[in-house]
């Protein structure tokens, strides 16, 4: 079985503009205004971008990340924003997060017990969640 496939990109947005394939078959097209919203809600939660490495430590490490838990990491490169940061780590009770601030892009993840090795480097703050 091939998984090249599996660890694609996906571009939420793209598959929520996409027109619906059941109005070609004379199927209900869905609410043109609910599919705007929604677009409008996933762009405004989604202010956090995911490099390739950080993605690829997410699902090596069986980190999960909630609609809080990506909310929270917003706000918290939004504070590094205001303070200046360029380089943060954001900690929380099970993980870690190494973002660039001015992209707001996580770099890379830790899970809890990858933590313990103690040494993060390049970064200029940290934030506790």
């Amino acid at each position: 079985m091939r998984t090249e496939n599996f660890n694609r990109d996906v571009n939420l947005l793209e598959i929520a503009r996409r027109g619906n394939a059941v109005e070609k078959s004379g199927g209900l097209r869905p609410d043109k205004t609910r599919t705007d919203n929604f677009s409008r809600e996933l762009a405004d939660a989604c202010r956090v971008n995911f490099s390739r490495h950080a993605r690829e430590r997410l699902f090596s490490r069986c980190i999960e990340l909630s609609d809080s838990k990506l909310t929270q990491i917003a706000q918290a490169i939004d504070k590094a924003e205001t303070k200046g940061s360029r380089e943060t780590l954001i900690l929380d009770d099970n993980s870690a997060y190494v973002v660039s601030v001015p992209t707001r892009t996580v770099v890379t993840a830790f899970g809890k017990e990858h933590l313990r090795e103690g040494v993060v480097t390049s970064i200029d703050s940290a934030i506790v969640l």
